[in-house]
């Protein structure tokens, strides 16, 4: 009978306090809320608005961004879409970056750097992925030429003694343009000044 009376003071005293807590679904839910701020950590607009609404002015919201640092371990990071947010998340555990977003000059200043490294990022890369050819070899120098034999300098002719020829002049290209005779293109931009003078002079 000892058994029953223990049993029944098992069950008449509480539970300890300091139980783990169980999600009801493992975690899932929470993981998902956790990755889903960290994604927009990636937005400096959203971190401007964060600053405007004072948010890291509160103590618990500060060690909640020191307690999401675990997003940059490799196990988590493969969750990450935008790598710029883990960037940021390193950058507002210092208080002077969380107050220099406050202001729209830097939120602008960063969003217009994210822009510029995205855009440049796959040439940037492929400077460094790709490999570089090696360098051409350097053919080995000709030899020497012999030295040439002094050409005596021609004399010059005098301007009397040079007789010009009298030739056809070459045709004008133009002149297959058009078949003789033909009458010649009129081109509107000649027609408005026309029309222009007419107006000027009427």
């Amino acid at each position: 009978m000892a058994s029953g009376t223990e049993s029944d003071d098992t069950a008449d005293t509480p539970p300890p306090t300091n139980s783990i807590y169980k999600d009801p679904d493992d975690g899932r839910q929470r993981f998902l809320l956790e990755l889903e701020f960290v994604l927009c950590l990636a937005n400096p607009t959203y971190i401007h608005y964060l600053a405007q609404n004072r948010y890291f002015e509160d103590e618990a919201f500060i060690g909640y961004l020191k307690h999401l640092q675990y997003w940059q371990r490799p196990e988590y990071t493969r969750f990450i879409m935008y790598p710029h947010c883990l960037f940021f998340l390193e950058q507002l555990q210092n208080a002077n970056f969380r107050a220099a977003m406050a202001h729209p000059g830097n939120k602008e200043l960063a969003h217009r750097q994210q822009f510029y490294f995205w855009k440049n990022y796959r040439n940037n890369r492929l400077k460094h992925i790709l490999p570089r050819p090696l360098p051409e070899p350097v053919p080995a120098l000709p030899p020497p030429a012999p030295p040439q034999q002094a050409v005596p300098p021609v004399p010059p002719v005098p301007a009397t003694a040079v007789s010009v020829t009298a030739t056809a002049p070459a045709p004008s290209p133009m002149q297959y343009a058009m078949p003789p005779g033909s009458a010649p293109k009129v081109e509107p931009r000649n027609s408005g000044v026309d029309r222009r003078k007419r107006k000027k002079d009427g």
